[in-house]
């Protein structure tokens, strides 16, 4: 039906003639000569008719609406000059439509303009998600998609020999992780099946079968709160291979990532990517995903004042907590007192991230501290100059306190890192910072259920030198972060039943639990099970941040929305009693189907 594409037209083809294929977009009537652009997925051209020129395209042209699919016949021509469009890679060329067929119009209302144009509420782009992916923006987003997967693809099989397998869909639920969703059987009634969180189980298998190296690109589900950077389905590039190292595992992964910045972006990284421990990590950063694209780092102080005279930095010591300095360069000219007291945005700030408020020190010229209320009291010149020393603070530079359980600390002083990095401009937009956060905690122990459970899943193996110690072992865990966020995380997995099972028995599981979920994993161990690791990255999240957007719903084709709604197709929704029947399930609150609530109400 085309013998060219939209965009593809180039002076090449002038006094060509040729037949495309579009939607209709920026219909113009200039007192009788009627010009549109003509739109496919690689752009757009200018399409003119008029009843002297074109005289079998003006009646047709004369009855067009926005977004009709049309099929035109012209020849290629040069505009006339001073009418070219710069902003258009063809806009120096025309098209006279010889022939012009309306092969479907619109026939209602357009809900908006896929061409962009006044802003779209989000819902409104999601209920009609087929005229968002027809923009420019979610078009390109859905094609360097596929051009991050096909390098993936190219790089693992070619140049690494890696083995593409596909693991089920339908699997037996092990509830360890996220809430599963879950699928009743027909045939086994009152059993169920639940969606895979991770292929984790059936990688780790095929590596007892000798498969070496595996990958998938793979649909995973969890039924959890939402977020920017999540769905409740979402794509993963599941990575495993025996005989390997941690070395090795980091080397390979720095290789592919390398590969595909180059292969997208244009971008050359160097290899090796910095390392962090999980310890340096929280404590320069408050967090195990560090942006280390600007250099504001927290400062421990809190042996400095574990014996302070001001009861919030002592109190917060002798419970076990922390007190720790985030210094802000040049922040007394930036920072007003306004903002860090009660009622200030940092101060609210903070606090909603969990801690319970914020203290600050102004270093003035002389390096004298400029206090306020008890800090000013009971600082003794001693903690003074050590506070100076730890944190290398000059004259002009602000030092913004945290103090409380470590959790919190961290957590609201990270939040406020972050924050400031943005506002102070200390963030360069197009760097890119990746490093592999390493030496996890092995499990961490869950105060409310009064239990240990896995940092990362209980199948991470445990470092060799801390086998004796298992509640305070470091993991054989790495994760991958980039400008902040993790794009995956991987371990050395546990391949002797002994080993797993000392696992099991620490986040409580009993024999006849872990065996009854884990059986069939345990057995496979004993039948020559090989060292094996690997490593899962968010393709998603990946996408996202290669293509600069702030949510994985702009590089998804039909993402839910953050309740985990399809305003699309209007899922969740009721299904019919005889289905029910046939599936042996009964609602607890029967109720007609007319009386359930629509998705979007």
């Amino acid at each position: 039906m085309r013998s060219h594409w939209c965009g593809q037209i180039s002076s090449a083809e002038v006094g060509q003639a040729v037949q495309l294929c579009g939607w209709v977009e920026y219909y113009r009537d200039h007192g009788g000569v009627i010009f549109f652009d003509l739109r496919d997925y690689t752009g757009r051209v200018q399409i003119v008719s008029d009843p002297e020129r074109t005289p079998a395209s003006y009646p047709v042209a004369q009855q067009l609406r926005l977004e009709s699919v049309v099929q035109i016949a012209g020849t290629v021509s040069q505009r006339p000059t001073g009418s070219e469009n710069p902003r258009l890679p063809t806009g120096a060329l025309e098209i006279y439509a010889t022939e012009l067929v309306v092969l479907n119009p619109v026939t209602r209302p357009l809900p908006f303009l896929p061409s962009g144009g006044d802003p779209v509420r989000e819902e409104l782009r999601l209920k009609y998600r087929y005229l968002t992916i027809r923009g420019d923006k979610l078009q390109q987003n859905l094609r360097l998609r596929h051009q991050v997967v096909q390098s993936i693809r190219r790089y693992l099989e070619d140049r690494l020999g890696f083995l593409e397998v596909e693991t089920p869909m339908l699997t037996r639920s092990t509830p360890e992780g996220a809430r599963d969703y879950l699928v009743p059987s027909r045939i086994y009634p009152g059993q169920w099946y639940a969606l895979p969180q991770s292929p984790q189980l059936f990688k780790q298998l095929l590596m007892v079968g000798g498969c070496d190296r595996y990958y998938q690109i793979v649909r995973c589900f969890r039924d959890e709160d939402l977020r920017a950077d999540r769905q409740p389905e979402f794509t993963q590039l599941d990575v495993e291979l025996s005989f390997t190292s941690i070395p090795e595992m980091l080397r390979i992964n720095e290789e592919l990532v390398c590969h595909v910045f180059y292969k997208i972006k244009g971008i050359e990284l160097t290899a090796p990517f910095p390392r962090l421990t999980y310890q340096q990590a929280m404590e320069w950063y408050g967090t195990d995903r560090p942006d280390t694209r600007f250099d504001l780092k927290l400062v421990n102080v809190s042996d400095v004042l574990a014996d302070s005279g001001f009861r919030v930095f002592r109190e917060a010591v002798q419970n076990g907590g922390l007190v720790k300095i985030l210094p802000v360069p040049g922040g007394n000219e930036k920072i007003s007192n306004v903002r860090i007291k009660p009622g200030g945005d940092l101060f609210k700030l903070v606090t909603e991230a969990g801690g319970k408020g914020l203290a600050y020190i102004r270093v003035r010229e002389g390096f004298e501290l400029d206090t306020i209320g008890a800090i000013k009291e009971h600082l003794t010149e001693a903690q003074k100059q050590a506070i100076l020393e730890r944190t290398h603070a000059q004259p002009g530079d602000l030092l913004l306190f945290g103090a409380g359980p470590a959790h919190l600390v961290n957590k609201s002083l990270d939040h406020l890192r972050q924050y400031l990095g943005r506002e102070l401009d200390l963030i360069d937009p197009q760097a890119v910072s990746l490093l592999w956060v390493v030496d996890f905690p092995l499990v961490e122990w869950n105060p409310e259920q009064q239990r240990y459970e896995a940092l990362h899943h209980p199948f991470t193996a445990p470092h060799p030198d801390d086998l004796g110690h298992l509640e305070t072992a470091r993991a054989l865990a790495y994760d991958l972060v980039w400008n902040g966020t993790e794009i995956g995380g991987g371990s050395l997995r546990n391949y002797q039943r002994s080993t797993q099972e000392k696992i099991f028995n620490l986040i409580g599981l009993s024999p006849a639990e872990y065996e009854e979920k884990f059986g069939f994993l345990l057995e496979a161990l004993e039948y020559g099970a090989p060292p094996h690791g690997g490593i899962a990255y968010g393709l998603d999240r990946w996408v996202m941040l290669l293509a600069g957007e702030d949510s994985i719903r702009e590089v998804m084709a039909f993402p839910k929305t953050q309740q985990a709604r399809d305003l699309l197709t209007d899922a969740p929704a009721a299904v019919l009693p005889e289905q029910l029947k046939e599936l042996h399930v009964r609602m607890a609150s029967p109720r007609k189907l007319s009386e359930l609530p629509k998705p979007h109400e």
